[in-house]
């Protein structure tokens, strides 16, 4: 079975959506899941689905090799960050080289990099007026929403959607693609 570990920061709906898929398609199992955030809501969804939920600091994610030697233990085929905040570091993508992805809500290379997460994202859009906006599954590298594009979902917004109706919309995107295109990464198709 296929080893999946998510990085979360926040509520964890991502999270509990794809520990669910997973649970049903036996496929694949999320073994971990780590926050930098530990009053995040991700971490109870976590253990209340029986999926090891780890709390870390930034000493042991940086300064030290704490979680890397916890990922090496684990083994991941993929590493999913679902709503983390953090800058991935280096060392973590070079010992799992296009192991590590990460899903944006928007169409990247428009509301990337530091500080574009959530809500702030969503604000951006519709005070610039955008027709659509949408979903980027994307590959991690050491900067912010850089990495090599893997899959994108788009959804219309109109005049009069709220930042709100955005996230809905972009959350919907999420919960439907999110799952399929992890399983597609962890199980090619035969060529």
């Amino acid at each position: 079975m296929k080893r999946i570990i998510i990085f979360a920061s926040g509520s964890g709906t991502n999270a509990e959506n794809i520990i669910k898929y997973f649970q049903t398609q036996k496929t694949a199992e999320v073994t971990h899941v780590f926050s930098n955030n530990q009053r995040a809501k991700v971490l109870r969804r976590a253990h209340d689905l029986k999926t090891k939920a780890l709390h870390f600091d930034r000493v042991s994610f940086y300064d030290t090799n704490d979680v890397l030697n916890i990922l090496k233990d684990a083994q991941p085929d993929l590493i999913v960050l679902a709503g983390f905040l953090w800058i991935f570091p280096k060392k973590i993508i070079d010992i799992f080289p296009n192991s590590v992805i990460n899903i944006h809500p928007a169409l990247l290379p428009k509301y990337g990099g530091k500080g574009m997460y959530g809500n702030h994202v969503h604000e951006a859009v519709v005070r610039n007026k955008e027709k659509e906006s949408g979903i980027t599954i994307h590959y991690v590298n050491e900067h912010y929403d850089e990495g090599a594009i893997i899959f994108q979902a788009k959804t219309p917004v109109d005049k009069n959607d709220t930042a709100e109706d955005v996230a809905h919309a972009i959350h919907q995107l999420e919960y439907k693609h999110f799952p399929i295109v992890i399983e597609k990464l962890l199980f090619p198709k035969e060529q």
